[in-house]
């Protein structure tokens, strides 16, 4: 499906999305490589496994960006303009490697652009949680839209 226009949404509007993922060790050690991010809560198993988690936690960047991932879908694949900005980002739990995620979307605000006429912002709550329900993830994201051409 592709993503939906400005129009198309309204607030308190609630979408579950279907995908869900598994986060891998790679996912995890990929992204910390990529990011030149070298701490080792991340990527050291010896030294996590005297930790209170006692294994590497997955980078709460990388899992905000797949709970962010896992609503495109069904909500902003080519109707997004740009993202805005991100606020109220929390991360109540930690992620590890074999969680499977899924996100919860919510529509929070719709608002006409005021310079822009042909496009309008809608700020989204994405709520990302793991394979036990458990919130590990909290987000709100403001999103400059297209409006349809209708």
């Amino acid at each position: 499906m592709a993503g939906r226009y400005f129009e198309q949404f309204e607030v308190g509007q609630a979408f579950h999305h279907e995908i869900r993922r598994t986060v891998t060790e790679a996912d995890n050690v990929w992204f910390n490589a990529a990011t030149y991010n070298p701490a080792q809560i991340h990527i050291d198993h010896d030294y996590c496994s005297r930790t209170e988690f006692g294994k590497p936690l997955v980078n709460s960047i990388f899992t905000l960006g797949l709970v962010l991932g896992l609503s495109i879908q069904d909500t902003t694949l080519g109707t997004t303009v740009a993202n805005l900005g991100m606020t109220d980002t929390k991360f109540p739990k930690p992620v590890f490697a074999g969680d499977t995620l899924r996100s919860v979307t919510t529509v929070v605000e719709v608002r006409e652009s005021k310079s822009r006429p042909n496009q309008g912002i809608v700020t989204f709550r994405h709520e990302g949680f793991n394979q036990r329900d458990e919130l590990i993830c909290t987000t709100l994201r403001q999103a400059l839209m297209l409006r349809s051409a209708a």
